[in-house]
């Protein structure tokens, strides 16, 4: 083997088709044949995004692909994250800071620099590790962005890649996609594609074997597998398709905790509530209408990249009206980093970090005011919730991403211990005084399995369901994880993926 690392890339026919999730299980089982694996994903556009240990800024879904490989997630796997502010323009994250804000033509001819940046990491990832599995973004077949292209065959061709190509059957046409996007390469980018992976199939395969013989016969490649469509699998979901049903629950038959989450437009960092998906007599119901509020026993609001023009369309919509009567009459109202801004009394953006509006009213559900500020803050922390009601004082991690700071008059929800490894003593979040409102700006606290529970059984006192013990939210996700890895184990050709790669096959155990 030589000393630097071999690449493969997953490319896909369209977003949504399974790219990050492949991804992941195949970092799981390369690292269980003893591989050193390692994500990359250049360029991701997303709002789901993770701290590193270092304090930098990368995709949730890089983030979780690095603990399917075992390793500490870093900013060299997602050297470039774009985060949606607007429909024309995104904030524009370089090796996990801030770079600044770019309209998308103006972004467009941005790339070739930041392929720059894309190299610099790729380099280091390539001196650490054995194996690189390459995420792409959208669609290779894109030809309105392929000058300059860093995200799918720009990439392929700078890191000598073997592109296997990925797609979606359960929304139908997917043979019209592979071979649609084959016939729009280039010669040499035809020459990069190795095969086909046909993810999410649920039916009887002998009726699918006409097509994937018509699929070879075509393109002259081989279709590496066909994944089964997983329905009782949880994964955290990068792109907001779990968003698209409104509701997601785990159990039936039974009372639930109804946990209603505002579907902002510009909701960010909707991975914070996946732990609720484990809980047995929890359901989620993510609402655009006020209505929906009916029936919950708590409201999250989430976070936002847009806070301000978030709380606007909380106003437009009637939300606004209906949450504030939904707490006064005793509700339960949380916010987590943009949705605790919008539970104070005002919101103040002088520097136009977030967009042109100036000054927003809050729900006023607490007393706090927040100024967005022009650098924006991003750490890993530790932190101690003080006691209220029910719950008792918790230690809990997370990590922080905002540009804002708030300052409010209640009593505060935590004291921030330590900040990316250093020691310190800050307050965060608001509390009211009967512990029914409160926001934090610590996103993953719901991963913390003993606040967690906690937060769960005051509810459950009240709505008289049994008390439950703790789940342990990161072994859960492990083992999904195990059950997706099985699952690739055994639909994809892998001593075919091992000879595309030039290297030889290892089949390791899977646990």
């Amino acid at each position: 083997m030589s000393d630097k690392a071999r690449p493969i890339m997953l490319q896909g026919t369209s977003s949504h088709v399974g790219k990050s999730i492949i991804t992941a299980a195949l970092c799981r089982i390369f690292r269980e044949h003893g591989l050193r694996v390692a994500p990359f994903k250049a360029q991701n556009m997303a709002l789901n995004s993770f701290v590193t240990m270092d304090g930098g800024e990368i995709g949730r879904a890089q983030a979780f692909q690095a603990e399917a490989a075992g390793i500490e997630p870093t900013v060299d796997m997602n050297p470039i994250l774009l985060k949606p502010t607007s429909d024309m323009g995104s904030q524009v994250i370089i090796h996990g800071k801030v770079y600044g804000n770019m309209k998308a033509a103006e972004y467009h001819r941005f790339k070739k620099e930041a392929a720059r940046y894309v190299m610099e990491s790729y380099r280091r990832l390539e001196e650490e590790n054995d194996l690189i599995v390459i995420e792409g973004a959208g669609s290779p077949a894109e030809i309105n962005l392929r000058e300059n292209d860093i995200a799918n065959m720009g990439l392929a061709e700078m890191v000598d890649a073997p592109v296997i190509l990925i797609g979606d059957i359960d929304r139908g046409g997917v043979f019209a996609s592979l071979v649609g996007t084959m016939e729009l390469l280039t010669t040499s980018e035809k020459k990069r594609v190795k095969g086909f992976i046909i993810n999410k199939f649920r039916g009887d395969f002998e009726l699918l074997k006409p097509g994937l013989d018509f699929l070879e016969n075509k393109t002259g490649l081989p279709v590496f597998g066909v994944v089964p469509y997983l329905k009782d699998i949880n994964l955290p979901d990068e792109d907001g398709v779990v968003l698209e049903s409104g509701q997601c629950s785990v159990a039936s038959g039974q009372k639930k905790i109804t946990i209603v989450v505002i579907k902002l437009p510009r909701i960010s960092n909707f991975t914070d509530f996946d732990p609720f998906r484990f809980e047995p007599d929890v359901s989620i119901h993510y609402i655009t209408e006020p209505a929906e509020l009916d029936g919950a026993d708590v409201v999250i609001i989430p976070g936002s990249k847009n806070t301000l023009e978030d709380m606007d369309w909380l106003w437009k919509t009637g939300i606004a009206d209906k949450l504030i009567h939904y707490a006064e009459n005793g509700g339960k109202v949380i916010g987590i980093c943009g949705g605790f801004q919008m539970m104070g009394k005002l919101i103040k953006d002088p520097h136009g970090v977030e967009s042109h509006v100036k000054e927003m009213k809050g729900l006023g559900l607490l007393h706090g005011e927040t100024i967005l500020e022009k650098e924006k803050k991003t750490y890993q922390v530790k932190a101690i919730i003080q006691a209220a009601g029910n719950r008792q004082q918790a230690t809990v991690k997370g990590y922080e991403i905002h540009m804002g700071e708030t300052d409010g008059k209640e009593n505060h929800f935590a004291i921030i211990t330590n900040r990316n490894n250093t020691p310190v003593k800050i307050k965060d979040g608001a509390i009211s005084a009967n512990g029914k409102i409160w926001g934090t700006y610590i996103h993953g606290i719901f991963d913390n399995d003993e606040f967690r529970t906690g937060f769960l059984n005051e509810i459950r006192i009240t709505e008289g369901l049994p008390f439950q013990g703790a789940i342990r939210f990161k072994d859960k996700k492990d083992e999904n994880i195990k059950t997706l890895a099985r699952v690739i184990n055994d639909t994809i050709d892998l001593p075919g993926l091992y000879e595309k790669m030039k290297l030889d096959f290892r089949r390791g155990p899977h646990a």
